[in-house]
């Protein structure tokens, strides 16, 4: 039923962006007076068509659903009828070309936009950015955060959530150290100065914030459920406990626990926990796992946030129709940006080509969003639709990129690009697009074994 539902998610999140972006080539093809033959969302043998309007385009539902197409008319796809001669896409100037092919990506683009104005007018769930005391040796420990503070900006640039200082450090990737601006609970302001010149690429796929030392305050977290025969079941912990130190030091969250946990396969460690108000201490061996080529240790706990903890930093993040639109192109501009330097980083070997994620990621993560709820849903769709988005206008043959580069020679030189030189490109582009699509299912796969 889970794999299901997934793909139930996946087949929406395919059909939303592959629409929109097919109408963004469709609405400008018939601005700029192009007749349009067939709208189709999928390729291979048509499913299900009708037609419609004056010039009595096709709308086509298709096999293999992944990606569509707008069939222009167009002398080099056929025989074209001379009445339609002049309504032909390649002989529309270059200028026209450029739109219409440009179109798709930015109607992803545009899309993204709406659904992120969408949540923000509705309102996005947050944490407060309170800190809680980090472990010593980490950078947070290093440059003075000892707890308590609540950061209000990064590197000059204010903040509002715990959500938003974990996006700037993203954006900080490459950057020698990042300047957290924070509010102790006297009232008062310090900046910690934080370097992030010790974190490897690992530590910036995983959890760059948690690997400097700076986490959020969510108080003991509670344990939900003890997994039957495992070490934390057989130690005696029990639905209901809060888990207050590991190894004598203060549990903050969830993730604390699972940290110190996770490092400690097949050795003792300390849990003092708290049960029906008196603290007890117990010892139990974590056992020792393979995790992505990893030894790590597992305890069998599930844990949750105590929402008793948690409210005092819950908040809720939500603007006006107009700072919502502003809002989500911001967030849109930062993400597209993002999506590029990180694209850059893989190039040269500064990121991992384990960033490349391909249908069957996207398919769990759809499942997972959608299950979560709408507004965790909508953010998803708005990132894979900035990414496809984004994608599509690089300058590989193939893709949109491809066609406006030559468009963009052409418009230089005065005359289209030869024959020869589309071919070749052509097949530079499946090359490219057959090993990023490889990479994709390889990175899948191992992500799933």
């Amino acid at each position: 039923m889970d794999i299901l539902w997934k793909i139930g998610s996946f087949a929406v999140v395919l059909g939303v962006l592959v629409t929109f972006h097919e109408l963004g080539h469709y609405v400008v093809a018939r601005l700029a007076g192009v007749k349009v033959l067939r709208f189709s969302v999928g390729f291979g043998r048509v499913l299900w068509s009708r037609t419609f309007g004056r010039d009595r385009t096709e709308w086509a539902v298709s096999a293999i659903p992944l990606g569509g197409y707008v069939k222009m008319v167009d002398e080099r796809e056929g025989t074209v009828a001379a009445r339609d001669l002049p309504r032909a896409f390649n002989r529309q100037p270059v200028w026209k070309r450029i739109a219409i092919v440009a179109a798709g990506p930015l109607a992803n683009l545009l899309l993204a936009v709406l659904l992120f104005a969408a949540a923000f007018m509705a309102g996005v769930p947050a944490q407060k950015a309170v800190l809680a005391p980090p472990l010593a040796g980490t950078a947070a420990y290093a440059a003075g955060v000892r707890g308590g503070e609540r950061v209000t900006a990064v590197d000059g640039a204010a903040i509002r959530s715990w959500q938003e200082l974990r996006w700037q450090l993203a954006k900080a990737q490459g950057d020698a150290t990042v300047v957290l601006t924070a509010a102790r609970e006297d009232g008062s302001t310090v900046e910690r100065r934080v370097a992030l010149d010790a974190l490897g690429p690992d530590a910036w796929e995983a959890d760059p914030a948690g690997a400097l030392g700076l986490r959020i305050d969510l108080g003991p977290p509670r344990v939900a459920e003890t997994v039957a025969g495992l070490p934390a079941a057989r130690a005696g912990l029990a639905a209901g406990d809060h888990i207050v130190a590991i190894e004598g030091a203060p549990v903050h969250s969830p993730g604390d626990a699972a940290q110190v946990t996770a490092a400690h396969p097949g050795a003792a460690i300390s849990i003092e926990y708290e049960r029906d108000g008196r603290h007890q201490t117990v010892s139990l061996v974590p056992d020792a796992t393979e995790h992505d080529g990893k030894r790590i240790g597992v305890a069998g706990l599930k844990l949750a946030v105590d929402p008793a903890y948690a409210a005092p930093l819950a908040l809720t993040v939500r603007y006006g129709p107009l700072a919502a639109l502003a809002e989500g192109a911001r967030r849109t501009g930062e993400l597209s940006v993002f999506t590029l330097k990180m694209l850059g980083r893989m190039l040269v070997g500064q990121a991992s080509l384990k960033n490349i994620s391909g249908p069957l990621t996207m398919a769990d993560y759809a499942g997972q969003s959608a299950k979560a709820g709408a507004l965790p849903f909508v953010s998803f769709l708005a990132l894979i639709s900035i990414s496809l988005g984004v994608l599509n206008l690089l300058p590989v043959p193939l893709l949109d990129g491809g066609h406006l580069l030559y468009y963009f020679v052409e418009f230089i030189k005065g005359s289209p690009v030869s024959d020869r030189t589309f071919e070749v490109g052509q097949r530079i582009g499946m090359a490219v697009l057959a090993v990023l699509m490889t990479l994709a299912l390889f990175n899948d796969v191992s992500r799933l074994f």
